[in-house]
């Protein structure tokens, strides 16, 4: 499946919802925020969100600092 993935063209196999495409890349769950086509997505709702050929996902990691 090709998902656009932080503006990228990206090949994946296999992940059908959020909750494993952000698994797959080795990203905590609760250090991430995810939109979906343009909507974000509520992190309880990772698991439930299907993903489809061209979907366009953008993520953006939470940093920490002072």
């Amino acid at each position: 499946m090709t998902l656009t993935l932080n503006g990228e063209p990206r090949s994946f196999d296999g992940p059908a919802h959020l909750q494993a495409l952000v698994t797959s890349l080795g990203l905590d769950p609760r250090k991430v925020a995810v939109e979906r086509n343009l909507e974000i997505v509520p992190r309880a709702l990772y698991a439930a969100t299907p993903i489809a050929e061209g979907d366009r996902i953008e993520i953006v990691h939470f940093i920490g600092g002072g």
